[in-house]
């Protein structure tokens, strides 16, 4: 199981969390879909739960703070310095809405909206890196930001992060993946296929086991489907939504026939 102990690299999606109104429906729920267990961290940390692939922490659902919180799934990017990632979120047309703040000695986080609305973390790990596992089922596996204003996004996320981009064949002109010192990180790009008057923001992939299970185990644990599941050259995908309207989608390798 490729497994991280060490802080990820600036700008890598390193955490991904989301904040629900009912924690224990969210748990019945992912927990199949996705196969997660799960730690509750205790009162010391509003009880958050950590999501865990075979003992290591892979995402974390908590209790909502407000009835007006949304509920989405929030993509947290790595930085080494949360106040000078801060200064340069606001510096380039950004939106800082909390922090920075530490979270105890785990981590200083903030969370902000890019220049064209989309909200994101910032993470500096300090004794937790943040996801420990990766490239396996249960882990992120991928991240699209999709944005309604595609070349002026991916100029702040270079002007803040460092991102370069790669063409990706076949896809839309404005999508491209982005890059962390040169390796491909995730994708960005524009709203094809959105429905219009949706907003700019991240969507995590999840790694499954089995994506058919998981859209099955989703429609039955009352979530829904955007997209049903479908071969790709990037592998079998579905995107879903929790039951609370959380989008995220799932990904598996692709059987040999």
């Amino acid at each position: 199981m490729p497994t991280r102990d060490i802080p990820w690299p600036v700008g890598t999606p390193s955490w991904v969390d989301i904040a629900v109104p009912d924690v224990d429906a969210a748990l019945a729920f992912y927990g199949p879909v996705i196969g997660w267990s799960f730690v509750d961290t205790g009162d010391e940390f509003g009880n958050y739960r950590m999501c865990q692939v075979d003992g290591r922490a892979a995402a974390g659902i908590g209790p909502q703070q407000s009835p007006e919180q949304p509920t989405a799934w929030l993509i947290y990017l790595g930085s080494d310095d949360a106040d000078g990632t801060v200064k340069l979120i606001t510096d380039n047309g950004g939106t800082v809405l909390f922090g920075p703040t530490d979270i105890g000695e785990i981590g200083r986080i903030a969370v902000a909206l890019d220049n064209t609305g989309g909200a994101f973390g910032v993470w500096q790990a300090k004794s937790e890196v943040g996801a420990e596992v990766y490239n396996e089922p249960g882990s992120l596996v991928w991240e699209d930001c999709r944005l309604t204003e595609p070349e002026a996004g991916k100029a702040f996320y270079t002007a803040v992060f460092g991102y370069g981009y790669e063409a990706v064949p076949g896809a839309p002109g404005d999508y491209s993946a982005f890059t962390v010192n040169g390796e491909v990180a995730g994708g960005i790009g524009g709203m094809t296929g959105v429905p219009e008057g949706t907003p700019s923001h991240w969507i995590p992939y999840f790694s499954v086991a089995d994506v058919d299970a998981s859209v099955a185990a989703a429609t039955s644990g009352g979530g829904a489907v955007l997209h049903p599941a479908e071969d790709t050259p990037f592998g079998r995908m579905a995107l879903l939504t929790d039951p609370f309207g959380a989008v995220f989608s799932v990904h598996g390798e692709i059987e040999e026939a």
